[in-house]
Formats: structure tokens, C-alpha cells, sequence
């Protein structure tokens, strides 16, 4: 507190195990625990890795204090990623496959709105299912919960491809600009995922979580690391961005009649 004034939020529990369930309820980004065997420090290595590395700086300056030091780490990532670069590499497929199966359909159906919004669908279900398969069996970065992870970077997609494609049903080609410069130039640095959004300068942080990257990082990572907790939000804000995209489509075909 000392060093970086509020740098940290901090919580107490009455118990160990309480800490330690926050942490894998994602409530908590570490927790310090201190019992008759000594300081138990209490990580989640897939929540970002930058939390784990100061949360271990923070237990060897406990050490010097004498007492027993531990660490158990309550969401690891794998053996093959253990850096966690491999969810960061999500972004660029997400951004460019929603954002180029908009322009794609956009040109080529021109006159129909529902061939583009099923072409983007499609595309964002091949492309969801390739870039998962290519994380879990290529890269070995994920294990569990195929299905979830899969169809959450699905949504992902999705989100991008819908709401690109409804700015310019309703705007022309100023949408397809406007929705490039939201996701290539403000939803990307705020998304976090290469760091976690509580890495992030407040308030930065919290207002890409309402942006699609940053909630499709977030579900990401609670659906492949911590058997999908704290996924509701996230993926309620993708929903919320699918469903946008829909009514600015309607909206513009609407005006396309009038």
C-alpha cells in the first residue's frame, strides 16, 4: 500500500478455504493465506500471469520474515503454454474473421440482409471451431471444456461480424469504418487478454469488458480454466452485442424500403 497506493483491493475471509474459493470462483485475483504451517500464497495462473508473478514477489518478501512460504496454484495453465500467450493470440482471428466476413457478405449480398447475417453466422461457427481446435490440439494451450470454449469464441466472432454488419446496413461504408476503428483501435488494447482487465488502468479495465474482445477474453478464460465461473456477464455482453448487430440490420433494411 506503502509502494502503489490502492493498487489492490483487498478482502478478507474468515477461513483459508474461503480465500482460496474465491480465487477459484474468479472474485479474487490471489489470495495470502497465513496458518500453523505458515503463508500459504494462493494463485491462478490462467486469470493472467501477471497477477501470479507479483503474488510471488509478494511471498518472497514474506520469506524474509522466517516463516514457511507455500504456493498452490488453483487454475494452472498447461505444460505446452505456460506463459499463456496463446489465449492473446485470439484477438487478431476474432477481429479480422468477424470484421472480414462482414465485408465479405456485405458486398457480395448486397441487396439481402438475411443472406449476410446467415453468412456471418456460418463463418463465425467454422472459424470458432477451427481457432479452438487449433488452441486445444495444436497448441495444447486448453484441455477442458471444449464445447463451452468453443462455442464462447464462436460468439466472439459473431458479436464483431453482427455488429459490423449492422453499422453498415444503417450507415454504408462509414459503419464498416466506424465498426474497424471500435474493434481493431478500442475494443483490442482494452480487451486484456493477454493480461486480465484488472491488469488494465482503471478506468480502462472495466469498460472493455462491455466491449466484445474484452468479454470474449473473460469467458475464454473462466470456461477453459475454472469450469465456467464468473462467465454470466461476459457472455451476456456478447449476446447483447449479437443482438445490436441484429437491430441496426433491421434498422437499416427498414430505411432501405421507407
Amino acid at each position: 500500500e506503502a509502494k502503489s497506493p490502492d493498487a489492490f483491493a483487498v478482502t478478507s475471509y474468515s477461513t483459508a478455504e474461503e480465500a482460496t474459493e474465491a480465487v477459484r470462483n474468479r472474485e479474487a485475483i490471489g489470495a495470502i493465506t497465513a496458518g500453523p504451517d505458515g503463508i500459504t500464497i494462493v494463485t491462478a495462473s490462467a486469470a493472467g500471469t501477471p497477477y501470479s508473478t507479483i503474488l510471488k514477489q509478494i511471498g518472497e518478501g514474506l520469506s524474509q520474515t522466517g516463516q514457511p512460504i507455500h504456493y498452490t496454484d488453483v487454475a494452472p495453465l498447461t505444460a505446452k503454454d505456460p506463459s499463456g500467450s496463446a489465449i492473446s493470440m485470439l484477438a487478431l482471428p476474432m477481429i479480422f474473421g468477424g470484421m472480414s466476413s462482414a465485408v465479405a457478405f456485405s458486398t457480395v449480398f448486397k441487396k439481402s440482409r438475411r443472406k449476410q447475417i446467415i453468412g456471418a453466422i456460418g463463418v463465425a461457427i467454422l472459424g470458432g471451431l477451427i481457432a479452438s481446435a487449433t488452441l486445444y490440439f495444436g497448441f495444447g494451450a486448453f484441455e477442458a471444456n471444449f464445447w463451452p470454449t468453443t462455442t464462447v469464441i464462436m460468439l466472439g466472432i459473431a458479436a464483431i461480424s453482427l455488429t459490423v454488419l449492422g453499422l453498415n446496413s444503417l450507415l454504408g461504408l462509414a459503419g464498416i469504418g466506424l465498426g474497424a476503428v471500435l474493434m481493431l483501435f478500442v475494443a483490442n488494447p482494452l480487451s486484456g487478454l493477454a493480461t486480465g482487465a484488472a491488469w488494465l488502468p482503471s478506468p480502462w479495465g472495466t469498460l472493455g469488458q462491455y466491449l466484445p474482445l474484452g468479454a470474449a477474453g473473460t469467458a475464454i478464460r473462466s470456461s477453459a480454466f475454472f469450469d465456467g465461473a464468473a462467465m454470466g456477464q461476459p457472455v451476456t455482453v456478447l449476446v447483447c452485442w449479437i443482438v445490436a448487430g441484429l437491430g441496426l440490420a433491421a434498422t437499416g433494411a427498414w430505411r432501405a424500403r421507407r
